[in-house]
């Protein structure tokens, strides 16, 4: 039955199903930024909404790039908000922890190759990802475009998951029919619940996420490591 995949990127291919949240938390920490985590998780947020809104991100900017620009955007709201001092936002500390970011998507990208190898011999494979209109750079970046000849992005075609319409684009994009499909990403709800809507079938990448909320959801497949698609696949 399975005839085409669809892949998430974001937390799936570039942190093994680690909401990044968690990812950049981890490089404040290593950097000694002194703030809490619900303070950071503040910050994250009104991130994530300042690049939704606003063309910060350019279609050429890398994920270094990216991750700088994010780590200035969340700085500039805790330092705003009385949070952080001028003397814990300074350039150095922000390229230590979007270096520290950029090292981590790398080195879980390159692990993942193996299983991307096999997976793409057997099976044509499109990418559904929200994204800030820079995922080609991106992915040329760390040399995955050759994976994914298709690739779905939220900023391009102005729907973002966990609109189901996001992943019906990458099923007629794959010339299948919804059943034929297995979608694998990290987020129940925005990954693996509008995939289901529309009948395909969906492996479920399951690590550290942005709440406890998914925590106990089951679902038939989950997995913990991109590696184990093999074993379903």
């Amino acid at each position: 039955m399975i005839k085409g995949l669809i892949f998430d990127y974001g937390a799936t291919i570039d942190s093994n199903g680690t909401h990044w949240a968690e990812v950049i938390w981890n490089q404040y920490q290593t950097a000694g930024v002194p703030i809490s985590k619900a303070n950071f998780r503040d910050a994250y947020v009104y991130a994530e909404r300042a690049l939704a809104v606003n063309p910060y991100i350019k279609p050429e900017d890398n994920f270094l790039r990216l991750m700088q620009v994010k780590i200035r955007i969340e700085f500039d709201y805790l330092l705003g908000e009385g949070i952080l001092s001028k003397n814990d936002t300074t350039d150095s500390v922000i390229d230590a922890i979007a270096t520290g970011c950029y090292e981590d998507a790398r080195k879980s990208v390159e692990a993942a190759k193996a299983t991307l190898d096999v997976l793409s011999a057997r099976y044509p494979m499109v990418l559904v990802s929200n994204f800030y209109g820079n995922i080609q750079a991106v992915l040329d970046d760390f040399q995955l475009t050759s994976y994914f000849p298709v690739v779905i992005e939220s900023a391009v075609v102005g729907v973002r998951k966990p609109d189901p319409a996001i992943f019906r684009l990458g099923v007629e994009a794959l010339a299948l029919q919804p059943e034929e499909v297995v979608v694998i990403g990290d987020s129940y709800r925005k990954d693996i619940q509008p995939a289901q809507s529309l009948g395909c079938d969906t492996i479920w990448i399951k690590g550290a996420g942005w709440d406890d909320s998914e925590a106990a959801v089951q679902h038939d497949k989950i997995i913990t490591d991109i590696a184990q698609l093999q074993e379903l696949l």
